[in-house]
Formats: C-alpha cells, structure tokens, sequence
C-alpha cells in the first residue's frame, strides 16, 4: 500500500519549478550565438573567449556556459589551461543556425512572443481568452495580427514554423499514401516547408500555398526558390474569399486556432471546393480521448488559450468536424512525434 511518504513531492515540485528556468537559459544560449560561435570555431574555447567573441561579462557567461553543461547541451573539458566547452550532438544538429534541422527560430518565437503571453496566463484563465492585449497592446480578436504585427516577427514566426516541419513534416505526409492526390492546397501553408516536404515525398503531386498576401510574399522572397515549379501562391484570406478546387487540402496546425464555429465555418468551405473522391488531411497534435494526455499537447492548448482562439482536440472531436462538414472515411494515424494525421473524404 502506497502513501504520500512513497512519493518524492519535493523533487517533483523542483523540477516543475524550474521548468522555465530551464527555457530561458536554453533560448538565451540561442540568442545570444553560443552554439554558433562553438560550431564555427571547430574547438573547444575557454568561458572568457566565448565572453569576449559574443560581447558579455565573464562572470554571466561562465555561469551560462555551465547550465548548458547540466542541461547536456554543452560539454566541457578540464585541461591544465581551464575548462574548455564544446557543442554537444543535439547543439549541432538543432540549436545552431545553420544546421537544416536548426530550432532557432522558433525558440526566438517563444523566448520573444510566447513567453511573454504566458506572463498572464492566470488572467487566460480566467477570462478565456488570448492575452496580446496585455502582451503587446494589440486586441485579442485579431490573433494573426498581433503574431505578423511586424514584418520581423512575421519572419521570426514563419521560419519557426518551417523549423517544426524540418523535424516532422515527412511523419505526417506519409502517415497516409497521399500518391493519388496531385493537385494539392496547402491552406495557411507559411513559409512552404511543409509544401515543400510534399513534393518531394510525391514526385507527381504539385501544391499550391494558400496565404494572406503579405506572408505569400514573405514566402516568396525568404523562402521558396523561384525554380520550384511545383509549388505555387494564391493569396487571398480562406474564411472570406473563395477556395478554388482541388483533390486535396492540407490543414497543418489550422483548426487549433480556431473555435469550433468557426472550424466547421471553413470545412464546409473546403468541402465545397473539394473535388469528388478528393479529401482533406488535418495534420495537428492529438490529445488522448480522456484528455489525459499527452503532456505536450495539453500545454499546446494552455497556448493555444493564450496566442489565439481554439484548442487542441482527440482524434473523435475532429472527426465529429470533418463529419458535419460532409467528410466520411475518416481515418486518424498517430505518428509517435508532436503531430498526427487525420484524413478525410469526400
């Protein structure tokens, strides 16, 4: 028989209190260029170098460098000259800018604009509702306005969103055999990367970003290289304009921004534009039907409650969706990384 002496309160509550502690000392790191000064020096350099190169204190920059070193994003060597630190494999491959897997950007995104939000999460909570007000000064129902309020958090948020499908993408593209389908929309697409993953992993499929025209011309100039041919632009806003017909549309990380009027708003849009025997791919984080978990899709919806108007959602929630929209045949697959597929026909 267990009691409340079996449990280890105290360190359990340590680790979520540190929790932040933890973020802001892995994006500061970040912001500051330690993993790329590291990576571009080819050795290992003493504490009052890296100080010296990135413009610090000695003092705040030894202390830094050695949280990385508990956190494992660091190793350190002592020699007879003084501890010298190194990237770790993880630094290399996802902290530094230019590695293909870099996760820079978007924790430039949280350590700058999420972070922030989170400050008043406790007022979310009670008032149910994103917190840019607060935040930025920026209302509350105009969350896309207040993520592109400038064209460098525009960038900032668009490259972090690439950086996610750099990782994952490929799960949830081939989590269905998405081979029949060439003509493909990718609604809300950004800055193409997931656009991009599609035709590569479909050869014969060609997909066309469907935008706000202001982030299709971002895409344009930072993104997607002109010789492309297979993926193209429309601008246009999808809840107030028309969208043109294809075999199959692509929401990745769409719904969860919205409430449920006004997903089942847009899904009967896309099923009337939807070609017959065409479908619709939902690619989001899929919490557990008891909503027990799993951990990080509960915290995306805590974020979700304070960046925008929706939620995360089981698998059954957005079948019920898709399933008041027209869709049917829907089959759902958990792909084991941050986001699932659920796919749906008409």
């Amino acid at each position: 028989m267990s009691s409340t002496e079996d449990l280890d309160y105290p360190q359990v509550i340590l680790q979520y209190n540190s929790g932040f502690l933890v973020s802001k000392v892995m994006f500061t790191a970040c912001e500051l260029g330690v993993f790329d000064l590291l990576l571009e020096s080819g050795e290992p350099l003493p504490s009052d170098a890296i100080a010296v190169r990135l413009g610090t204190s000695t003092t705040g920059m030894e202390r830094l460098l050695d949280a990385c070193v508990g956190l494992k994003l660091l190793a350190v060597d002592l020699t007879q000259e003084g501890a010298l630190y190194r990237n770790t494999e993880i630094s290399n491959i996802y902290l530094t800018k230019a590695s293909p897997k870099s996760q820079y950007h978007i924790m430039m995104y949280y350590s700058n604009t999420v972070y922030l939000c989170w400050h008043y999460l406790a007022d979310a909570v009670r008032e149910g509702r994103n917190q840019y007000e607060r935040a930025f000064g920026i209302l509350y129902k105009d969350p896309f306005g207040a993520m592109y309020r400038s064209e460098e958090e525009m960038l900032k948020f668009m490259a972090g969103q690439n950086s996610v499908w750099s990782i994952c993408g490929r799960d949830v593209l081939a989590a269905f055999d998405l081979s029949p389908f060439t003509q493909i929309y990718d609604l809300g697409g950004g800055g193409g990367a997931l656009a991009r993953e599609c035709v590569s992993l479909y050869p014969n499929s060609t997909v066309t970003i469907y935008d706000l025209p202001k982030v299709v011309q971002m895409a344009k100039e930072q993104f997607v290289p002109p010789e492309e041919r297979r993926i193209t632009f429309h601008e246009g806003d999808f809840f107030n304009e028309s969208i043109p017909e294809a075999e199959l549309y692509i929401l990745s990380k769409i719904l969860h921004d919205w409430d449920d009027d006004k997903c089942r708003q847009l899904l009967a849009k896309v099923y009337k534009a939807c070609k017959p025997g065409g479908g619709v791919l939902l690619v989001e984080s899929l919490l557990n039907e008891d909503k027990s978990g799993p951990l990080d899709t509960q915290l995306y919806s805590m974020n979700m409650l304070v960046q925008t108007e929706g939620k995360e959602r089981t698998a059954a929630e957005y079948s019920k969706l898709l399933e008041a929209a027209g869709f049917g045949e829907i089959q759902v697959k958990r792909t084991g990384k941050l986001y699932d597929a659920v796919l749906g026909r008409k």
